[in-house]
């Protein structure tokens, strides 16, 4: 690990319990579905955790709004709003954060964000920019507006309160399913993953999947420390940062947290199948979960059941 990560402090459990309380009931309690999977190993017994059916369609208002509600309760919110840079989806996490603590949101997306995204957006009252070809040109330009404006900018997944805040499906999914868990996520920056190992119990197991076209966590463990990469994937709306998050890092560093890559083919095969066995529509990035255990990347293991986080359907039915 380098030292400027060194210096980044992990996200905690109690981060997360507070992060909770934070949210209280103002968003929704996210589901499970006990079913089978088909892989090539034949039927798994699988968990599926319904977080596309969160408001927003994606696990990210959970959170923008322990975020807007921390800054709230210290006086870091003002008229001017908030401000968040994205692909999409943590934009319109954001902008339904706004809209439930009332106050305004502005969201900067690349040029190639999917314009169901876009709709999503400006149908919830954001305003948004669209710069550039890629998150971190967004980014960017985010940074220099939030200077100017004086908005609270929130991260897309670098940010303790925004980690914290995705936690809290670890805390749901330990409530609803017994025993140890080992739980298979999609990873962009890393924020959810990040999140859910801070929630981690003894016994308790993540595995992080990304597409081999974006995979910034696997090729930052391969180098022992975090490296930019490049990208080259269907599920780079979604999966899009180019560099791990320095809080996801440094959260993982000591806990039982492993790291799989997919193909394009069979994200988009698993993305096929939970439509035509199960009527889910996700996105290509919460595929890539999926395809990790449609394709024996990952197991299940004696004494603990498997979960696989939906965590995102913002996308085009036609597609």
């Amino acid at each position: 690990m380098d030292p400027a990560t060194e210096r980044v402090l992990p996200i905690s459990g109690t981060d997360v319990e507070s992060a909770r309380a934070r949210i209280g009931d103002s968003l929704r309690r996210t589901p499970i579905l006990r079913t089978e999977l088909d892989t090539v190993n034949g039927p798994v017994d699988v968990v599926f955790k319904l977080e596309y059916t969160q408001v927003g369609g994606c696990f990210k208002p959970r959170g923008s709004l322990n975020a807007v509600r921390h800054a709230h309760d210290a006086g870091r919110l003002d008229d001017a709003g908030i401000l968040v840079a994205s692909g999409g989806n943590a934009a319109i996490g954001a902008a339904w954060a706004a809209r439930i603590a009332g106050t305004t949101c502005t969201v900067v997306v690349p040029e190639t964000a999917p314009q169901v995204k876009v709709d999503s957006l400006l149908a919830l009252g954001a305003r948004v920019h669209q710069v550039g070809d890629r998150y971190q040109v967004a980014a960017d330009a985010a940074a220099e507006m939030a200077d100017s404006s004086g908005a609270l900018a929130l991260h897309a997944y670098d940010q303790p309160d925004i980690v914290a805040g995705a936690g809290t499906i670890a805390l749901e999914l330990a409530e609803d399913v017994d025993g140890p868990l080992t739980t298979v996520v999609c990873v962009g920056g890393g924020g959810l993953l990040g999140g859910l190992a801070a929630a981690m119990r003894p016994g308790d197991r993540v595995v992080g999947v990304e597409p081999v076209g974006s995979s910034c966590l696997h090729q930052s463990i391969a180098a022992g420390r975090p490296v930019a990469v490049d990208l080259d994937s269907v599920a780079a709306d979604s999966l899009g940062a180019t560099r791990i998050g320095d809080l996801c890092w440094s959260t993982i560093a000591d806990r039982a947290v492993d790291s799989v890559v997919v193909s394009d083919d069979d994200l988009i095969a698993a993305r096929r199948h939970l439509w035509t066995q199960h009527r889910i529509v996700v996105e290509h990035g919460t595929a890539a979960a999926v395809a990790a255990v449609a394709t024996g990347a990952v197991s299940p293991e004696p004494d603990s059941t498997l979960c696989v986080v939906l965590c995102g359907a913002n996308t085009r039915l036609d597609l």
